[in-house]
C-alpha cells in the first residue's frame, strides 16, 4: 500500500482521538455550567450556558463518524460507496468539517481568550484543553485537505482523474497518486 494511504489513517486516527477528547472535554464543561459549585469565584456561583458547546459537541459527533467511516473504507475493501469512492467526494466531507471547526474553534477563542490568569482552577484548566484541541483538530482537517490537493493535483500532473481518482485502499499499490496503480501512459 502507498505511503500516502497510510499517512491518512494515521491523520483520520489522530482526528478521530482528538474529537473524542474534545466531546470529553466539551461534556465536562456542560457539567460544570450546570452544577456550578456555591461560591465558585469564576461565576459567582450561577449557572450559564456557553452555546460554543453545543456547536463543538454536534461537531465531533459528525467527525467521529466521518473518520470512523473513512477508515472503515480503507481497511473493509467489499466496502461499495458510491458516495464515497473518490478524492473528490472526501474533499468536499473534509471541507465541511473544516468549517464546523474553524467555527468551534474560533468561538471558544473569541469567548475565552487567554486562560493563563486563572490556571488555578479546574474549570479554566478544562477551557484551555478545550481550545487546544479544537485548534488541533481544525489542523488536522486542515493538513487532510492539503494532503488531498496534493494528490489531485498530481494526478492531474500525471495525467490522472484528479477529482475522479479514487481513494487508496490498504491493498492499493504504492505510485505518485497515493495508493493505487493507475493505468495513465505518460507520454515522453
Amino acid at each position: 500500500m502507498g505511503k500516502l494511504g497510510w499517512i491518512r489513517v494515521g491523520l483520520y486516527s489522530a482526528l478521530l482521538v482528538f474529537s473524542f477528547i474534545l466531546l470529553a472535554l466539551s461534556c465536562a464543561r456542560i457539567n460544570y455550567t450546570l452544577h456550578i459549585p456555591r461560591g465558585d469565584p469564576l461565576n459567582g456561583g450561577r449557572d450559564f450556558y456557553d452555546p460554543v458547546i453545543p456547536e463543538l459537541i454536534f461537531t465531533t459527533l459528525v467527525t467521529m463518524s466521518w473518520s470512523g467511516l473513512m477508515l472503515f473504507v480503507f481497511f473493509d475493501d467489499a466496502l461499495k460507496l458510491r458516495f464515497l469512492r473518490l478524492y473528490g467526494d472526501e474533499l468536499i466531507g473534509l471541507a465541511i468539517l473544516w468549517i464546523f471547526w474553524i467555527g468551534g474553534a474560533g468561538a471558544a477563542s473569541s469567548l475565552w481568550g487567554d486562560l493563563s490568569f486563572c490556571q488555578q482552577f479546574e474549570a479554566c484548566r478544562i477551557l484551555s484543553a478545550l481550545e487546544a484541541f479544537a485548534w488541533l483538530g481544525w489542523l488536522i482537517l486542515t493538513a487532510m485537505i492539503v494532503l488531498s490537493i496534493v494528490v489531485i493535483l498530481r494526478s492531474r500532473n500525471i495525467g490522472g482523474k484528479g477529482l475522479a481518482e479514487p481513494l487508496p485502499t490498504r491493498v492499493g499499490g504504492d505510485d505518485a497518486v497515493g495508493g493505487r496503480k493507475t493505468n495513465v501512459a505518460v507520454a515522453v
